[in-house]
């Protein structure tokens, strides 16, 4: 994935402390009233926990030599180079490799009578897993098998050694992504040795091209399964992480489940003007015009969208783990919202949680250097807040920029997808919630929130509304800056428990429906 998840440490670092000082005033001639909302505002502790569905439950409990075989697995998962560099350019001979290292490690996944596997468009994996219950409607476990490339430059150890140091195993796709295939798959065949049979029915995919847009990979599953006529309840893929201390005043860590991801939009900016001798400059040259139109983008952002995503929704549901008084602020959003946006802005991180952000990447203008040249060009990328399409956007600019000489040409564009229920009745978002708090206990808080990146799951979006991001990994601010970085590594903890996650979460869809809520709320 291009680097995602919600807006972290740097971000509401700066606004918890600006918070503190600005608003101690008013905070303290409210207080009366506010502490009383405070104190009743609907905390995630005190939501309805779900039952264990039914005695047959399979213990996630794990032998030595279980534990030995799935590391080794990953170790040598690492080691194959699946490198997309463009959708065109995919090491296509590791991606064969590392279909023939599933076939070895997950021998049960290829051999069960109920799990048909299928490859799509010659290197995507497609496994379908027939449940018992037919009136269950199914789900997917969704990831990808490509990484970005890496070269051994500045590394500690080379990128594909999945090499072993201090309880780590480092190398390429150790947190994006070929952490969770494996994982998906580990869980599953442990699961099956165990003689584990779902209710539910479900799906794995693993695409092969997710860093270069998914359009050969998660693409074509999702047409295929469309044409199938198959609709499923919900899907569950990268996008969304445990924070480890990537807040100033909150001890513990808390979740992040994405409902939604930004849309996207490469746009082209052109300027043709009169090409000349550099002797005899013109008063304007088509790359001054260009330039001074890019600095106006640059120099005027897009509307603040704070409420208009899951921002409003994700900060109160942090307050009750801040102290005084920023617990009173967070609470009370109806006064201090203004005030909150207008301090997270100030931050490019959560900046680009709550608005649409344009960002120059290419320019091209000039072949001599006493030449004044016929046409400049520049090329924008522009991450889409959910609340926002692609014509709101381009109209936006085009006011922004306000002059007729430059002309638009839209590369590539997608609308953002629409957010993903996560209320008490959104099966998916409460059965990862309830899995988080069984196999997390540590996890203070599950908030909903926005993958900045894009993934493979918004090509499925015509199959399910119920689209969720969230991978079952711990992160500190220092391992969020290895991926797609340097020193890309994972915990071998980590990943155990990663699978144990993904071992309880396939038994936990095996219920029928979530639970009403009891009229006293209280935890079980």
């Amino acid at each position: 994935m291009d680097h995602r998840g919600a807006a972290v440490k740097e971000g509401l670092s700066v606004g918890v402390r600006a918070l503190a000082m600005g608003v101690m005033g008013t905070v303290l001639a409210l207080v009366a009233v506010l502490l009383l909302r405070a104190a009743t505002f609907p905390g995630p502790e005190e939501l309805q926990r779900w039952g264990r569905p039914g005695a047959s439950r399979i213990p996630a409990q794990f032998s030595e030599a279980e534990l030995t075989a799935m590391k080794e697995a990953l170790k040598e998962a690492i080691r194959i180079p699946t490198v997309a560099f463009s959708s065109e350019n995919i090491n296509t001979t590791a991606l064969t490799e590392f279909g023939e290292h599933l076939r070895k490690v997950f021998p049960s996944m290829f051999s069960t009578s109920f799990i048909q596997h299928e490859i799509v468009e010659e290197y995507s994996h497609l496994f379908t897993i027939r449940g018992s219950n037919p009136k269950l409607e199914p789900y997917m476990l969704l990831s990808h098998m490509d990484v970005v490339p890496a070269s051994d430059d500045d590394w500690e150890v080379p990128p594909f050694s999945g090499l072993e140091r201090d309880g780590f195993i480092y190398g390429r796709g150790t947190l994006d992504n070929k952490n969770s295939a494996m994982a998906i798959l580990q869980a599953m065949e442990l699961l099956l040795r165990r003689n584990y049979v779902p209710q539910r029915s479900f799906y794995i995919s693993l695409g092969h091209d997710e860093e270069v847009s998914g359009k050969h990979g998660a693409q074509k599953v999702a047409a295929l399964l469309k044409s199938r006529g198959v609709r499923l309840s919900f899907i569950i893929d990268e996008g969304g992480y445990i924070m480890n201390d990537f807040l100033a005043g909150i001890k513990k860590p808390f979740a992040v489940i994405s409902v939604s991801e930004k849309g996207s939009m490469n746009l082209k900016l052109q300027v043709d003007s009169t090409p000349g001798h550099s002797s005899i400059p013109l008063k304007e040259t088509s790359i001054g015009i260009l330039a001074a139109a890019i600095s106006r983008l640059e120099q005027t952002p897009m509307p603040n969208m704070f409420g208009y995503g899951t921002e409003k929704s994700m900060i109160e549901q942090l307050a009750g783990q801040f102290g005084f008084p920023l617990n009173i602020v967070f609470s009370n959003l109806w006064i201090f919202g203004p005030i909150v946006s207008r301090i997270l802005e100030k931050s490019r991180v959560s900046n680009a949680m709550m608005r649409t952000t344009v960002a120059l990447t290419m320019f091209n203008a000039g072949i001599k250097v006493n030449v004044i040249p016929p046409t400049a060009q520049a090329t924008v990328n522009i991450r889409i807040h959910p609340s926002q399409t692609v014509p709101e956007v381009l109209d936006i600019i085009q006011n922004i920029v306000a002059d007729d000489r430059v002309q638009y040409h839209v590369l590539n564009a997608f609308n953002p997808l629409p957010l993903s229920p996560y209320d008490q009745e959104a099966f998916g978002y409460q059965l990862l919630r309830r899995t988080i708090r069984d196999v997390f206990p540590e996890v203070s808080v599950v908030v909903p929130g926005v993958c900045v990146g894009n993934t493979d799951v918004r090509h499925y979006a015509n199959i399910s509304t119920g689209l969720y991001r969230f991978n079952p990994v711990s992160l500190s601010p220092e391992s969020f800056k290895s991926v797609h970085g340097l020193n890309e590594r994972i915990s071998i903890q980590a990943y155990e428990t990663q699978v144990m996650f993904l071992f309880e979460l396939i038994q936990n869809a095996d219920i029928e429906k979530v639970p009403e809520p009891h009229s006293a709320v209280h935890e079980l």
